[in-house]
């Protein structure tokens, strides 16, 4: 692989998502303001900032001799048409949990690989829906408990204990709910040049 290959996020779950494909990455943060635009989409915002995140390290990369790939992403949840946002105390938390039950949500995130040789970006988009399953007061109380999602979007996280709030999940990529889609992130790393599969040999 002669383009090194970045990672524009510190989210500490994309970079374990990541290195589920390659070690050979680094990391970067990207210096974007995230403020949605007005009348802006929730599909427009994380296409818009995905490419921004990518494009915002790319920037700083411009004297890498053999180029690079830099790797931009961003997730917003969606319930009922409104972008969730965290809630930071138990009893929000409990508010959402319990409006989600029986209901779904659907996931919306951007994936942007910009090229700093030909400063070309590719973004996608990709949709990810949790249906959840009819939730007891009981198990939500304990599940906040337990978990404490006050940091969390939706107030939920679903790479651990809130897997078991749900009664099935709905999409392409597993890892997309989490926020990274890798299946569409390797097509198109392949796409600019590398192949992560054929890496090393």
């Amino acid at each position: 692989m002669s383009k090194s290959l970045w990672l524009a996020s510190t989210s500490i779950y994309r970079r374990a998502l990541l290195e589920k494909l390659t070690t050979q990455f680094q990391i970067a943060k990207p210096e974007v303001d995230e403020t949605p635009l007005n009348s802006e989409t929730a599909e427009q915002l994380v296409l818009r900032l995905s490419a921004a995140k990518a494009q915002a390290v790319a920037m700083q990369l411009t004297s890498a001799a053999d180029g690079a790939l830099v790797i931009g992403s961003d997730q917003v949840a969606v319930f009922n048409g409104q972008i969730l946002g965290k809630p930071h105390t138990e009893e929000r938390a409990f508010a959402q949990l319990r409006s989600f039950s029986g209901q779904e949500i659907q996931f919306l995130t951007g994936l942007s690989v910009t090229d700093t040789l030909t400063n070309r970006t590719e973004t996608i988009l990709d949709r990810f829906i949790v249906h959840f399953r009819e939730l007891t007061d009981a198990e939500i109380h304990s599940y906040i408990k337990r978990e404490q999602p006050l940091n969390c979007a939706g107030s939920f996280k679903s790479e651990g204990l809130g897997i078991t709030l749900f009664e099935r999940l709905e999409g392409d990529d597993p890892n997309s709910l989490i926020g990274l889609p890798l299946i569409k992130l390797h097509a198109m790393l392949k796409r600019a040049g590398v192949d992560l599969l054929l890496q090393g040999i």
